[in-house]
């Protein structure tokens, strides 16, 4: 089935559909522009599919690598939620609350995190737990 189909089958018998979705990915947009603007990132970069998500890797301190993580089937949940948290985190929001808060209101809280005057880009929150182990040289103490 073609997509231009299924949608004006959608439109015909529930447009409000559409429009639902249309208004919250509009607001997803906004919010992430918003969002990069005040980490000092390129609001441009809402827009670019794969982009983005390096700019948020960027923001809470991981990888550019770590993008590949949402391309496996089942971890991408996980990890999807895993940025979400950190990216409130990395906005000073470390309660318990705003960690259930941002994964169930996800969009409307980046919003949120967007708009808010009071809320700051604090800096990234992930940490590298792997050390370099130190050689060790006999005799030497």
């Amino acid at each position: 089935m073609n997509l231009t189909v299924a949608l004006q089958e959608v439109w015909a018998k529930q447009p409000h559909l559409i429009l639902i979705a249309g208004f919250i990915i509009l607001v997803g947009f906004v919010s992430k522009m918003k969002l990069f603007a005040k980490a000092n990132q390129p609001m441009a970069a809402a827009f670019v599919p794969i982009w983005d998500l390096m700019v948020v890797m960027k923001i809470i301190g991981r990888p550019a690598k770590h993008v590949w993580y949402f391309a496996i089937p089942v971890l991408n949940i996980f990890f999807g939620f895993k940025v979400l948290v950190q990216l409130a985190q990395s906005f000073g929001k470390r309660t318990y609350t705003d960690a259930f808060f941002v994964c169930l209101f996800n969009v409307f809280y980046v919003l949120n995190l967007a708009l808010s005057y009071d809320e700051e880009y604090v800096g990234p929150v992930y940490q590298d737990t792997i050390e370099p182990v130190a050689s060790v040289v006999k005799g030497v103490a």
